[in-house]
C-alpha cells in the first residue's frame, strides 16, 4: 500500500471517538494507527465476503432441520 498520506474530513458519532481515542491513548497509539487500522480491516472483510463462522453454523442447521421444507417452498 502506499505510504503517501492524505487528509479528508468526517463526521463520527461522538460517543465512538470518544472510545476510539481512549483506546489510543491505553495502547499507547496514535488515533491516526487506529483509524489506518480500521480501514484495512473494513477492506479485508469486503475483499473475503465470507460469511462469519456463527452465521454459516446457523445456516447450516438451519438448513440440516429445515431442508425439506425449503425445497418444497422453492418448488
Amino acid at each position: 500500500m502506499s505510504k503517501i498520506r492524505e487528509k479528508f474530513a468526517t463526521q463520527v458519532n461522538s460517543e465512538i471517538l470518544s472510545t476510539v481515542r481512549t483506546l489510543a491513548e491505553t495502547e499507547g497509539r496514535q488515533l491516526q494507527a487506529l483509524v489506518d487500522e480500521a480501514f484495512a480491516d473494513l477492506i479485508e472483510k469486503r475483499k473475503n465476503a465470507k460469511p462469519r463462522p456463527h452465521v454459516m453454523g446457523a445456516y447450516l442447521a438451519s438448513h440440516e432441520k429445515y431442508g425439506a421444507l425449503y425445497k418444497k417452498l422453492a418448488e
